[in-house]
């Protein structure tokens, strides 16, 4: 019975959105993430994964804007001379997008990006970090988004990609463990993705 209530308190609002005009979709998918300026300690690309939402309105123009909300698994592997191991970080991310309509089946999307790290761990050859290490992280990040969506049909899946590259330095600064890149280090994410449009 508790379930059919959450389905019914979540399906609810999606059909009400609906009809007032709004595209809803939601989607999940793979990170392939990275940080710049860390050649000290030979940051490689670290996989991760992204899950969210997103709403528009509708529009039979060419342009039109969405709004989406996404958790994203982002970070970077490393090595240096003493330890290996992979630094993860998790982020709210918040795209605001201009989107471009090629036909029905394929949309473009590009804008600015507000992100607030949730959690920072790493997990080493030394061990884990035994908690977070979120003091060491900068908490707000910001930046530019780009990429596109496939629409096979008008409702129902689609496939898409993008690219997030962003503005803000990942480090806190001050002292912190060398597996660490300086202040100058920023993300750089490619998401590929699958979703569902209602």
């Amino acid at each position: 019975m508790r379930n059919l209530l959450f389905a019914f308190f979540i399906c609810l609002p999606v059909s009400c959105f609906s009809q007032f005009g709004l595209n809803i979709g939601v989607k999940a998918g793979v990170n392939f993430a990275n940080v710049t300026n860390a050649t000290e300690i030979r940051a490689e690309n670290h996989t991760g994964y992204m899950v969210g939402g997103y709403i528009s309105p509708k529009t039979k123009k060419n342009f039109g804007y969405r709004s989406e909300l996404i958790l994203s698994r982002q970070g970077y592997n490393y090595k240096t001379n003493t330890n290996t191991g992979n630094v993860n970080l998790d982020y709210l991310l918040l795209p605001q997008l201009i989107t471009i309509n090629f036909s029905k089946f394929i949309q473009l999307h590009l804008g600015g990006q507000a992100a607030i790290l949730l959690n920072a761990n790493v997990d080493s050859t030394n061990g884990d970090s035994g908690g977070s290490l979120l003091d060491y992280f900068k908490r707000f990040d910001y930046g530019f988004v780009g990429g596109a969506d496939i629409f096979p049909f008008r409702k129902g899946p689609f496939v898409g990609a993008r690219i997030n590259i962003s503005f803000n330095n990942v480090s806190a600064g001050g002292a912190q463990p060398n597996f660490i890149p300086g202040v100058d280090a920023k993300n750089n994410v490619v998401q590929v993705y699958a979703g569902w449009r209602l």
